[in-house]
């Protein structure tokens, strides 16, 4: 057992762990050592940096010999010490010391305050201090010093309305030779004379028959306020006869069927205006220019399949 203790080596414990040497120890410690003094040797070289000498000409010279690299136990010593050294130069620049002087040529708060810039002024706008000439009504522009008559020519105003006072004269013309009867109308008001003819609008239909007679109107065997009581059908059943002015002269007397009472009222004043060219056919140019000889061709649209009516659609649902 003694002899197994004795060629134990040095540095080896019972349990097998390594026991550091004397030298070890020494060489730790001094690596420690260099990493905290490059540390503070970095920290003063960002506070207090001294003024860089100007060696680049004389080297250039030749008067100065180039620096000798360093050895390479200094390199392996600086090498641990790099990492806190850039880490530590931030945080001095970032947060200088109070000791730290100010850089020549920095301006103070007060001298900032002081040389404030100015205001931007806003440019000014052309043609702002001319003045506004206004030129009276009647007055030359130019100045010529003659009196014109100023027209406008924004006055629209003025313009429609002449427009439109000179297109009502002939309107209001028309009109009133629309109202006047025929004077030219010369029909035959012998006893015997009867004059027929068929006038229709929409499906009714009028078959009339003019005679001398004091101006009165057979319907269907009633009067014309029985069977049209509107006032408005009244007075276009007998434009016919007061435009050719035998309203008081010729009796109407007419079988009407189909329709409804619009339409019969149509029909029969068809059948009166063309009764009455069967009577005097010279009165066609004055009755076809009142209107009172066209065939109103409207009716009422058929219906179609899959509609309503004509063209009013069922609803659509889309589910």
């Amino acid at each position: 057992m003694a002899e197994s203790e004795d060629t134990r080596d040095e540095g080896e414990q019972p349990d097998g762990h390594a026991v550091p040497t004397e030298d070890a120890r020494e060489i730790a410690g001094s690596t420690e050592d260099a990493a905290l003094e490059a540390y503070e040797e970095a920290a003063e070289a960002t506070v207090d940096v001294p003024p860089a000498e100007p060696q680049a000409s004389e080297e250039a010279a030749g008067e100065v010999p180039p620096a000798e690299p360093p050895a390479a136990e200094e390199q392996a010593e600086a090498a641990p010490a790099a990492a806190p050294a850039a880490d530590a130069a931030p945080a001095a620049d970032a947060a200088p010391g109070p000791e730290a002087e100010a850089a020549p040529g920095a301006q103070t708060e007060d001298e900032e305050w002081e040389e404030a810039p100015a205001r931007r002024e806003k440019p000014a706008v052309p043609g702002a201090h001319l003045e506004v000439d206004i030129v009276p009504e009647g007055v030359d522009p130019l100045g010529r010093g003659e009196t014109q008559e100023y027209v406008d020519p924004y006055a629209l105003v003025e313009a429609e309305e002449a427009v439109v006072e000179e297109a009502e004269e002939p309107q209001e013309a028309d009109e009133e030779v629309l109202t006047e009867p025929i004077s030219t109308a010369a029909i035959d008001l012998a006893s015997g004379a009867r004059y027929r003819a068929t006038g229709k609008r929409k499906t009714a239909i009028a078959r009339v028959t003019l005679r001398p007679g004091s101006g009165t109107y057979l319907i269907n065997g009633r009067t014309l306020e029985e069977h049209f009581p509107r006032l408005t059908l009244q007075r276009n059943i007998r434009q016919p006869l007061e435009t050719v002015g035998y309203q008081e002269r010729m009796d109407v007397i007419a079988r009407l069927h189909g329709g409804g009472i619009s339409a019969q009222a149509g029909a029969l004043r068809h059948g009166v205006s063309r009764a009455l060219l069967e009577a005097d056919p010279n009165l066609r140019g004055e009755l076809k220019r009142r209107g009172f000889l066209t065939r109103d061709s409207r009716a009422k649209e058929r219906k179609k399949a899959g509609l309503k009516k004509a063209r009013k659609r069922p609803q659509f649902s889309k589910r």
